[in-house]
């Protein structure tokens, strides 16, 4: 059985910082590429970066390019997204994604498998 499991969310302060985790067990995390999405109220499931089974590759959505940073660790499996500058529109639920195939899509459905979300609230 796939999980994923978030943590790290919490309240900050526009300007600050936030790092998240995602720990992956029942996959190979080593060979799965991984995503993490984002969906505020009222709004759809965005694309916030993705990163290949090897860390080599990486995407990010244009809005948050140069303040976040997605990164893994396979010995740990374990998925991170450093968020710095943070913004008020970066409000959101933050879920990490497991994708088996070939990885970087920014589309939600060409994922496998979902985490059950952190919450990230940036007051300004």
């Amino acid at each position: 059985q796939v999980q994923l499991e978030e943590s790290g969310g919490g309240l900050v302060q526009a300007g600050g910082s936030l790092r998240l985790s995602c720990a992956a067990s029942g996959l190979t995390f080593s060979s799965s590429a991984m995503g993490w999405f984002r969906q505020a109220p009222g709004k759809d499931r965005e694309f916030v970066a993705a990163i290949r089974w090897s860390g080599g590759s990486t995407n990010y959505a244009d809005s948050v390019k140069g303040r976040f940073t997605i990164s893994r660790d396979n010995a740990k499996n374990t998925l991170y997204l450093q968020m710095n500058s943070l913004k008020p529109e970066d409000t959101a639920v933050y879920y990490c994604a497991a994708d088996v195939h070939l990885g970087l899509s920014v589309r939600p459905g060409a994922y496998d498998y979902w985490g059950q979300g952190t919450q990230v609230t940036v007051s300004s």
